[in-house]
């Protein structure tokens, strides 16, 4: 429905709810000033019943669950004693005079239940507007922090589902020990991370142009071929880094064959065992 065919709604609607209000008004002022009330009670007593089931229906509109049950009886009981009142007035002809104390039913009780029911009224409007106050307040702060909190969840988990997971700290370590074999720690601070990649999955054989061309020497070997190129150094020119370079090999082995070499010179023989 468009907006203009909701405002006429809504502005019909008004204006039929503020007749039968003037007419209801008429009523229940008499009945006021029939049970003691004085001249300005009597015209604010439709405003305490009346009033009051406007105020329940806007909560019956507004609230949910049992809140809004007890809304809706506080709206049927209103009415109903609305229409007592406004019937008791229909049946007495003496009511619409008004400013004079009478009886409302020849029968005692029945009176008694009438004048019960219209001073009783005020003060029952009084506990019910504001306990459905009350739960009208309380239902929209509650909504309120329902948001906030849905809002919350919503904004944590697209922070999760944006955020790389973190690499574990074990697959690091291990694949810098195997790249690295020096017993030299790696210090934590050191960013290692981004030299760590994922394994790639085998596209076939690696073509012979792009192998090692130098093939894995054991440590015999690499004592060969130590003696042969220092065989002409000083002793203090036999150091790792020196032979390193030299053989192109990893530092810990080139620390191996200078202990070797070392201890051949000491003991002018050869030291295979302390390479192996």
């Amino acid at each position: 429905m468009k907006r203009l065919p909701k405002t006429l709604l809504v502005l019909a609607l008004v204006g039929v709810v503020g007749m039968a209000f003037r007419v209801s008004w008429n009523a229940q002022r008499d009945v006021a000033a029939t049970v003691g009330a004085d001249g300005t009670a009597s015209l604010l007593y439709p405003f305490v019943v009346d009033g009051l089931m406007a105020l329940a229906l806007v909560a019956t509109l507004v609230l949910t669950g049992q809140d809004r049950t007890t809304a809706r009886w506080v709206l049927a009981g209103y009415t109903a004693a609305s229409l007592v009142l406004n019937y008791v007035h229909g049946l007495v002809p003496a009511l619409h005079t008004g400013g004079s104390r009478m009886v409302l039913a020849e029968w005692a009780p029945a009176n008694w239940a009438l004048v019960l029911l219209a001073t009783s009224l005020p003060v029952g409007s009084i506990f019910f507007g504001s306990d459905l106050v009350a739960k009208v307040l309380h239902h929209r702060r509650a909504n309120q922090d329902e948001t906030a909190v849905m809002l919350m969840n919503q904004s944590v988990s697209d922070l999760q589902e944006s955020t790389p997971p973190a690499m574990p700290e074990a697959p690091v370590r291990a694949a810098l020990e195997s790249a690295n074999p020096s017993p030299t720690p790696v210090p934590i601070a050191q960013p290692v991370a981004a030299a760590v990649q994922a394994p790639r999955r085998a596209t076939g054989r690696v073509p012979q142009s792009a192998r090692n061309p130098r093939p894995t020497r054991s440590s015999e070997q690499l004592l060969i071929e130590g003696r042969q190129a220092t065989a002409a150094w000083p002793d203090d020119a036999l150091t790792a880094e020196a032979i390193r370079k030299e053989l192109r090999t990893a530092p810990a082995k080139a620390r191996l064959v200078r202990d070797a070499l070392k201890a051949e010179r000491a003991t002018d023989g050869p030291a295979d065992a302390a390479v192996s």
